[in-house]
């Protein structure tokens, strides 16, 4: 007589039902935030929809149809009709993401507004800050991230999300800012990932690179302590980008710390994804449930993704 063992783990995998059941770690709509790339006209992106420029009057027509198929939250990234070496469209009164605010915010009380603070899509040079000759100048750039949220939250934002690496900027933007929600890009890493967004809002650096301001991809206690610094000035959600791969800097700030925690799913994991089942090389349904679900499961409460319109439609 065979011996069969008391535990089987393969009990509970029987049946869908059984299966959704027990499962550890969920993806809901209410997990996602879409990135908007709003500017002067209108440029689709047929192979990277998620990517596509919109109008103001576009990205309003794309809130209805975000808020019809649940998803909550949105961040505007601004594209200018001009640059300049300050980056001023970033904050001038005018700008293009306070004209989408300005929209938005009437339009849809019900969807949260979060917003970009940094200036590389701003400036004629694509640095996320200000010169000083060929050197980011951290505290110049700091008092125009800080004025930049100012008008962001002025224009109608309910979250800023400062992006640009500045050593106190999240200090800075908590001072002038004391009631308004701050989701930090705590640990922002030098990546190779993020070429298609770099095209879409045309802010690849004229000169150099990032590496003097993003972190370095081979370092996750530095990031922890770009966290423990956010934490002490204020932030109150803490982000990792890119996501898929720097999973386990994810999960070290998931075990250190308690503050809701983001993940930034980039534009070029969103493209090699894309590429793939455009090349019919997998099923780009599954793959993108299982590389969301390994986000979330990795300690990220919620998801920045160019699929959330689509994850929508699928969940």
């Amino acid at each position: 007589m065979s011996v069969y063992p008391a535990t089987r783990l393969r009990r509970l995998r029987e049946s869908a039902p059984l299966r959704d059941l027990v499962r550890e770690t969920a993806l809901s709509v209410d997990d996602l935030v879409m990135p908007l790339f709003v500017a002067p006209d209108a440029l689709p992106n047929e192979r990277l929809p998620g990517l596509s420029r919109l109008t103001v009057d576009g990205a309003v027509a794309e809130c209805e149809e975000l808020v019809r198929l649940g998803v909550g939250a949105v961040i505007l990234f601004g594209i200018p009709e001009a640059k300049d070496d300050e980056g001023s469209g970033a904050w001038i009164d005018d700008g293009i993401v306070q004209r989408a605010l300005r929209a938005l915010r009437p339009r849809f009380p019900e969807l949260l507004l979060l917003t970009d603070v940094c200036l590389c899509e701003y400036t004629s040079h694509g640095h996320c800050g200000v010169l000083d000759g060929r050197t980011i100048d951290n505290d110049a750039s700091v008092e125009l991230l800080a004025r930049t949220a100012v008008s962001h939250v002025e224009a109608g934002a309910d979250v800023v999300c400062p992006s640009d690496m500045m050593d106190g900027r999240v200090a800075a933007i908590r001072d002038a800012l004391p009631r308004t929600p701050i989701v930090a890009y705590s640990a922002k890493y030098a990546s190779a990932f993020y070429g298609p967004f770099r095209d879409a809002a045309g802010s690849a650096p004229s000169f150099g690179d990032r590496r003097s301001y993003q972190m370095d991809p081979g370092n996750v206690r530095e990031a922890l302590r770009e966290c423990e610094l956010d934490v002490a000035e204020g932030a109150d959600v803490l982000m990792v980008k890119p996501a898929l791969t720097y999973l386990d800097v994810l999960r070290a700030m998931r075990d250190r710390f308690d503050l809701p925690l983001a993940a930034y799913n980039v534009s070029g994991e969103y493209a090699m994804l894309k590429a793939a089942a455009a090349a019919g090389d997998l099923d780009e349904r599954a793959a993108v449930l299982e590389s969301l679900t390994a986000i979330r499961r990795a300690g990220a409460d919620f998801v920045f993704t160019y699929w959330a319109k689509e994850l929508a439609g699928w969940i």
